[in-house]
């Protein structure tokens, strides 16, 4: 594969160059570099942005409102974005349910949700993992059972999930649900499009370690779902979230953001001393930062053949499993040396600072402060998506057979 950008991809990366400085509101970018927490408003600013250029949905088909671009040129889009401190655009909508309606949706459904995916008429979180149903989605126990009254045909949801991903500001959910309890226990899943504002969801919060209120609990108590909510067939889900993993998987991975922390680090490394020099000269700082570099290196390779694959009309396979593990692997050791960097000033920090607009005096640099809360939040990458362990026996049954 060549590396080198053509001449053609060269003038698109200055195309895509000129719009971010032209269209990337500074305060974004700023909050963006400075690790300062990102606003609801502030995701939906970036989000209708890109949609008014109709960049938003960069990997769907063009006749569904997708660009038309060839993997470089998505590549180059999501790395400049990434070095510009663009914020990262929510991926349950666009980058995972999108794709699953275009493939297994039907023609109704197609034309009404997938553009309002776009405009941002919806707000969508994802329903997956449960109390013992993590990893092992299989496992999942929240139940549908199909009925039919004077308002038509229509499911009735009970159950929980956690770990909902920004889920308080969601107006819609996509589920996987139990249909079947007498086939095997990949066969008797569905996959429901759920409305947050039906009676009975309740969205309790969970405040993580670096206290932060990112994830939640969703409760679903004789909640009335429309028949035609189901995407697909009946029992199929399992094939349908497998699908849906593929694209989350490869999005964890984080090449970009990855590119833009490591540069960042570098920096750091640059002006923060130790024993009366930069840290960067430190050999054991600088092998650390060095082996994370090549590493990286090795994962943009990787990456452009994925996206490779889906643009030939096939779907990412191991190779998904494989950007995941060594995507959040490199992401949390960046953290991780940023951390580190940052000596005693990562230890506790202001919560407010941030915040935007935060004027109090500032505990060591001005890195400092989202170095901690990042390092903590980061140690999720390995497990969500499907734990890392999961990933490492994928990859052993597709590649070895075992």
């Amino acid at each position: 594969m060549d590396l080198n950008f053509t001449p053609e991809e060269q003038a698109f990366r200055a195309t895509v160059l000129g719009f971010l400085h032209d269209r990337l509101p500074r305060r974004l970018a700023d909050k963006v570099h400075g690790g300062r927490r990102l606003t609801r408003d502030d995701m939906a600013q970036w989000h209708a942005i890109l949609n008014a250029q109709g960049w938003l949905a960069n990997h769907w088909p063009k006749e569904y409102g997708g660009p038309g671009w060839n993997p470089v040129q998505k590549f180059i889009f999501e790395n400049e974005c990434a070095l510009a401190g663009a914020p990262r655009v929510v991926p349950f909508g666009v980058n995972m349910l999108g794709p699953v309606l275009i493939k297994y949706g039907s023609d109704a459904q197609k034309r009404h949700w997938l553009p309002r995916i776009l405009d941002g008429s919806d707000w969508w979180c994802q329903g997956y993992s449960e109390p013992g149903a993590g990893s092992d989605l299989a496992s999942v126990k929240t139940t549908a059972v199909r009925g039919n009254d004077a308002r038509g045909e229509h499911y009735i949801v009970n159950g929980q999930k956690t770990w909902t991903t920004l889920g308080h500001y969601a107006n819609m959910i996509f589920c996987l649900v139990r249909t079947a309890t007498d086939v095997r226990k990949q066969e008797g899943i569905s996959f429901l499009l759920i409305d947050m504002n039906t009676p009975g969801v309740e969205v309790r919060p969970i405040i993580t370690l670096d206290g932060e209120h990112e994830v939640n609990e969703v409760f679903f108590t004789d909640v009335r779902v429309p028949l035609e909510n189901l995407v697909g067939e009946q029992n199929k889900g399992w094939t349908y979230a497998k699908y849906l993993l593929t694209y989350e998987r490869t999005n964890i991975a984080g090449v970009g953001f990855s590119v833009a922390a490591f540069n960042r680090l570098r920096k750091i490394a640059a002006k923060q001393h130790r024993h009366g020099r930069p840290l960067a000269e430190d050999p054991a700082f600088a092998a650390r930062m060095a082996r994370v570099e090549i590493d990286l290196d090795n994962m943009k390779t990787t990456n452009l053949r994925v996206i490779a694959a889906v643009a030939g009309g096939g779907v990412p396979g191991v190779e998904s499993s494989m950007l995941k593990i060594r995507g959040t692997e490199i992401r949390q050791e960046i953290s991780s040396l940023t951390r580190r960097a940052m000596g005693a000033y990562a230890q506790a920090f202001v919560d407010e600072a941030l915040d935007e607009g935060f004027d109090g005096v500032p505990v060591g640099p001005d890195e400092a402060a989202s170095a901690a809360a990042q390092y903590f939040n980061n140690r999720k990458l390995s497990i969500f998506g499907g734990s890392n362990e999961i990933q490492k026996n994928i990859i052993s049954k597709m590649m070895l057979g075992l």
